[in-house]
């Protein structure tokens, strides 16, 4: 029997996934050796689920990625510059500096690099026997989701000393980066840069406790209040947590909606309070949100700690969505609008 609802609005990976189921492998694969380990596994995922397709949703994918690099450059000519001023829109400055040098000045990979790949117990045995100030780089170097993973391996002394040290780190020597690169038997891919490498910070610290479980987090902010209250509170300030949710604005919130499966929201909404279920209901249309409080009241017990891991993907949604800028996050670490 054939399916003639309207095909369903699709978000900006499941554009790509289209994309790329479309090129065929061997096109498909070399676009994916050109993204970094989040990106492979969103867009896998989306490929993996992906299930009858419309044709109009392939034509329109396909429409809307001519138009934009019909837009956007002119192959051949001024790619430096094109290069340049894309991946710092896609990453922002800071994330894009060192690809662009790789990229552009012929660097390789360094084995920092490579350790986003892997998985964190995998890393984390990697910097056991290490300097704990070796540990400390190689945390604050990963993106926050994996870092915390990473020191989920640790004891909790362990836990809370590389914590305080990442909080601690503002720039690294290039000898230093050299050295760890030595020992993951990897070359340093900036060993011509002269200048130091910005990483770690309490900003820093205050995104990778963000991933940390709910039970984790207060014993180490708790040790961290212990020894040194004032590094404590300027942590708990830059924190980002789901009931900060509330303070997002309307169109934020409506933004990062429909980037969230059903499944997903309903599974977070029960650990949830009434502030953030209102914001959610109020910034849907009235049968979507009819059909969202039926789901929650169907809604068997669950345990807490899937709510938080589902809590925990729709924040990792809107902290991406913030960095490119598509949003703006409320709470203890948005910033103040002027």
């Amino acid at each position: 029997m054939s399916d003639n609802r309207a095909p369903a609005k699709l978000n900006k990976v499941d554009k790509a996934a289209i994309l790329l189921l479309s090129l065929g492998e061997t096109d498909a694969a070399q676009v994916l050796r050109h993204m970094g380990p989040k990106e492979v596994q969103r867009v896998g995922v989306a490929m993996a689920q992906m299930r009858n397709i419309h044709r109009e949703q392939v034509e329109q994918v396909m429409s809307e990625f001519v138009e934009i690099v019909g837009d956007q450059t002119s192959l051949g000519v001024g790619a430096d510059g094109y290069i340049r001023k894309m991946l710092t829109q896609a990453l922002g400055e800071d994330k894009a500096n060192n690809l662009i040098d790789r990229i552009l000045l012929g660097g390789s990979t360094s084995g920092l690099d490579s350790l986003k790949w892997m998985e964190p117990r995998a890393v984390a045995d990697v910097i056991r026997y290490e300097h704990p100030q070796i540990q400390a780089i190689v945390v604050a170097y990963l993106d926050p989701d994996q870092a915390a993973e990473v020191l989920s391996h640790f004891d909790h002394k362990v836990r809370l000393d590389i914590v305080l040290r990442v909080s601690s780190l503002n720039t690294v020597q290039p000898s230093a980066l050299k050295e760890l690169n030595l020992i993951l038997e990897k070359q340093f891919a900036g060993n011509a840069s002269t200048t130091r490498t910005t990483m770690g910070g309490v900003k820093r610290a205050a995104d990778i406790m963000n991933f940390l479980d709910s039970s984790v987090e207060g014993q180490l902010m708790d040790s961290i209040r212990e020894v040194d209250e004032d590094l404590s509170t300027q942590i708990e300030d830059l924190m980002f947590v789901f009931d900060n949710l509330a303070d997002v604005d309307d169109r934020g919130i409506q933004a990062l909606l429909r980037e969230v499966s059903s499944d997903v929201l309903v599974l977070a909404l029960k650990g949830s309070d009434e502030a953030i279920k209102e914001k959610v209901f109020k910034n849907m249309s009235k049968r979507a949100a009819e059909l969202l409080r039926d789901d929650l009241e169907a809604k068997g017990p669950v345990r807490v700690s899937d709510v938080e891991s589902a809590q925990k993907e729709i924040l990792t949604i809107a902290r991406r969505m913030a960095e490119a800028g598509e949003i703006v996050l409320g709470g203890k670490g948005g910033e103040e609008m002027i």
